[in-house]
């Protein structure tokens, strides 16, 4: 009677992590250090904007996004990245990144490639929707882990021919969640080079492009265009909810090929959930605003050298990169994790929770992820009372 594709799933990382927090008494007061849901202060004008346009909320909303929508995500993009895109075959906005991310799978991942069933690469740590989006078109997950060794990024290269041959998709996130790590150009560049040799699509997730230590991190459709790589090759998602602090916006986009484009459109006009107009409105200021940005950059900046501080003389510490999490290297996750909650209230994340068992073993099990999206004292305190507790 009921599907057996997702039988095997396991738990969900937070529902699990409850099992595994709940039955014991925290040990001090309770500091959420576990989901990454920015804190941050969103921009004071977002509740101008919406008021000055709640007669919208009467209308139903252009399924792919407000043309002025989509112009000022095309104007932002060239802005950034220096990228082209026409705002009206090119761009599509999201209800959240998470929907662009499983339904972009849903539109266009064939379902032979090269005769046999199609492999969906994902880094290994992953962001959860990339494995349902894989396991709901009948595709092969193929997890490539992110290590210390790799520098916290999948080496793509190192995947048997193999399964390349019948490679549709690689999902890529950069910044990484949850190390943190950048994706330079010439990794771009190695991946794009790939794709091209295989025939297979990279998308890409750049949701914490805007949260970063130094220099900005590069955009995946820029680089494939200086490559002169086909225009279909890389689609790109992004987020206001890390960039702007606002997560309850539900305001995202997907950018790539024309006809990359045309497909998941044509797929949301059945199954999507458009973005109500005054919220549009929203997102089209914040793309075409930096001040924001920068200033909730400079937060960040400051967290990371507070973290550095606070753990410099942990061995094994590397401060992010990028984003706003820790990925603090323990024995073992889940008994961190526990201790950690039992001994000072503090919850944290394992490692393993967000990656899967491969004969190279589980590249998460001896990590635990720590959100830095808490006010900064709030913080503070809960990084020296996980430094005090597992590293003292």
């Amino acid at each position: 009677m009921f599907p057996e594709r997702f039988s095997n799933l396991p738990a969900y990382a937070f529902p699990r992590l409850r099992t595994l927090l709940d039955p014991h008494t925290p040990g001090g007061d309770v500091v959420h250090m576990t989901i990454g849901e920015p804190k941050h202060a969103f921009p004071d004008w977002v509740s101008d904007v919406i008021a000055e346009n709640v007669a919208g909320f009467n209308r139903y909303p252009p399924n792919d996004g407000a043309p002025e929508l989509r112009s000022a995500i095309a104007d932002w993009l060239k802005r950034r990245f220096g990228a082209d895109v026409d705002a009206a075959t090119q761009v599509m906005a999201l209800n959240g990144t998470r929907e662009g991310l499983y339904n972009a799978g849903m539109a266009l991942c064939p379902e032979t490639k090269n005769g046999e069933q199609p492999a969906i690469l994902m880094p290994n740590p992953f962001y959860q929707v990339y494995m349902i989006a894989t396991i709901s078109v009948d595709a092969e997950p193929v997890f490539v882990n992110a290590t210390a060794a790799s520098g916290h990024l999948p080496d793509f290269n190192s995947v048997s021919e193999d399964v390349l041959k019948r490679t549709s998709i690689a999902y890529m996130c950069s910044p990484s969640n949850p190390q943190g790590s950048i994706a330079t150009e010439d990794f771009w560049r190695d991946l794009i080079a790939l794709g091209e040799q295989y025939d297979f699509q990279i998308f890409a997730d750049e949701c914490y492009s805007e949260i970063y230590r130094d220099a900005p991190p590069a955009g995946a459709l820029k680089v494939a265009q200086d490559m002169g790589a086909d225009p279909e090759r890389v689609v790109v998602f992004h987020s206001l909810s890390k960039r702007s602090n606002l997560p309850g916006l539900r305001s995202g986009f997907v950018a790539g090929g024309p006809e990359s484009i045309k497909r998941i459109k044509q797929l949301r006009e059945y199954s999507g959930a458009p973005l109500p107009l005054p919220l549009q409105k929203v997102a089209e200021k914040a793309w075409a605003d930096e001040a924001h940005v920068e200033e909730n950059r400079a937060l960040y900046q400051e967290k990371y050298r507070i973290a550095d501080e606070i753990f410099a003389n942990v061995q094994g510490y590397r401060g992010p990169d990028a984003g706003f999490f820790l990925w603090l290297p323990v024995e073992n996750g889940e008994d961190a994790a526990l201790k950690l909650w039992k001994e000072t209230g503090v919850r944290v994340l394992p490692g393993e929770y967000l990656s899967k068992d491969t004969r190279q073993g589980n590249p998460g099990k001896e990590y635990i992820r720590v959100a830095m999206v808490a006010p900064k004292d709030e913080m503070q305190l809960g990084l020296v009372k996980i430094r005090d507790c597992l590293f003292a």
